[in-house]
């Protein structure tokens, strides 16, 4: 019997690490472009950590997370989200004497037992980025903003959805209003919302249940009890928005599913994966730092799932057809082999994504071998070709082609036809 991979946790195959390496490497230069540097964090913590930060009345610690003891009794848990363990580092090692206003961001697992399904599993990756020592409005909009320029860049189409949650000050007057509001409505809710309503009533608004949903249609806003302050600052952020040319929705039942969460918060939102509907949300977390043992300083930041992003990549390119090789090589007979064997690497040199057959097949297969591949261009050597001294090159998306001589500088040639390709892949 074979052994297979345990259920909600996946591999990422050969053809799927391009999208994964695109995200990424987007992510890390829009990152870097706002001054963002990148810290690495353990994927094992104390389970205190989780409790103390993610709210212990939570379906994350009450139900999702991988805890367990380790040989000396103490309870360790593999991370849910990437912000509670940025911030354990960011106050272990002392990081806010460095510079007033930190910028971090991480890449990486992160593990929570839920049910499976499209764009959800047990170990999924998070871009997760953090901004520490600033509670200015103006920077909850330079994070928002940067969240949507990697996904514009990306090239995927989402809304984005603000709310603000108020903070100490005016959030126990909206709770004390909802929680009349639940009790009117006793033994009309699901179970957990019958729970919720007792242990942490916000968390009801966060419900899925199509019922509940249904009851919360009237239920009290938060953003008709915000303080002066929360008002102006939440007005700010919109002005900001506004002014960067940013398009946002006002959700103000959108809650998120972390206590931590005060004023600002925000999802980035598709239709196009189903119930799965966030790509990437975030929000202000001013008394986190301070509640983890640190210093009393403000922070906000945000995560972006990458199976979600790498999903809606997959299905562009599959509306679109978007080349993932630039050019197969297709040599016939062991002469041709030769000399497309230092060519194919000139052209890597030279940075195209280049591939060719080694075990000497025919035309027609090594033609399906690069639409397989999925090919911009193929470079046909044949005997023919190697008497005349040319190669044909061949357009796979409009089948035109061309005769091209055959390289005497082998790096001038190979930089001119890269050159070519891409400009005519653009």
């Amino acid at each position: 019997m074979n052994i297979k991979a345990l259920k909600g946790f996946k591999d990422i195959l050969p053809d799927e690490v391009g999208f994964w390496q695109l995200i990424e490497g987007t992510a890390r230069d829009i990152f870097h472009r706002f001054g963002f540097a990148e810290i690495k964090v353990p994927i094992l913590e104390k389970t205190e950590l989780f409790a103390r930060s993610i709210g212990e009345a939570t379906d994350i610690v009450e139900k999702e997370m991988y805890t367990f003891a380790d040989r000396n009794g103490k309870s360790l848990t593999m991370r849910p989200e990437g912000t509670a363990a940025v911030l354990r580092a960011f106050i272990e090692h002392n990081l806010q004497a460095k510079q007033p206003v930190q910028k971090l961001y991480t890449v990486g697992p992160m593990f929570r037992h839920e049910r499976p399904q499209k764009g959800r599993l047990r170990q999924f990756h998070q871009l997760s980025c953090e901004v520490l020592g600033s509670d200015r409005p103006r920077l909850d909009a330079e994070v928002i903003a940067m969240a949507w320029l990697l996904i514009n860049e990306l090239g995927i189409k989402v809304s984005l959805e603000i709310n603000s949650l108020g903070c100490p000050d005016c959030r126990p007057l909206f709770k004390d209003t909802l929680v009349e509001f639940l009790h009117q409505r006793a033994g009309k809710l699901c179970d957990d919302c019958e729970r919720r309503r007792h242990t942490n009533p916000l968390r009801v608004l966060d419900c899925k249940n199509a019922h509940c949903q249904e009851q919360y249609v009237a239920a009290p806003s938060i953003l008709d009890h915000l303080c002066s302050g929360c008002e102006e600052h939440f007005g700010t952020v919109k002005e900001s928005l506004t002014q960067l040319e940013i398009p946002y929705q006002i959700n103000s039942f959108m809650v998120r599913g972390l206590d931590y969460y005060n004023r600002t918060t925000f999802e980035l939102i598709t239709d196009a994966l189903g119930a799965q509907s966030a790509v990437g949300a975030g929000g202000r977390y001013d008394g986190l730092v301070e509640q983890l043992g640190g210093p009393k300083l403000p922070g906000i930041g945000f995560a972006m799932g990458m199976e979600r992003l790498v999903l809606l990549l997959q299905q562009q390119e599959e509306q679109g057809n978007t080349p993932s090789s630039d050019l197969f090589i297709a040599a016939l007979g062991e002469e041709a082999q030769k000399l497309a064997f230092p060519i194919l690497h000139g052209l890597r040199k030279t940075g195209l994504r280049a591939g060719m057959d080694v075990e000497g097949r025919s035309l027609k297969s090594q033609m399906k071998q690069a639409g397989r591949a999925n090919a911009a261009f193929t470079l046909i050597i044949g005997e023919e070709e190697l008497s005349n001294k040319v190669a044909i090159l061949r357009n796979m998306g409009n089948r035109e082609q061309e005769e091209i001589s055959l390289p005497v500088d082998l790096l001038q040639w190979c930089t001119e036809l890269t050159a070519k390709i891409t400009t005519n892949q653009c």
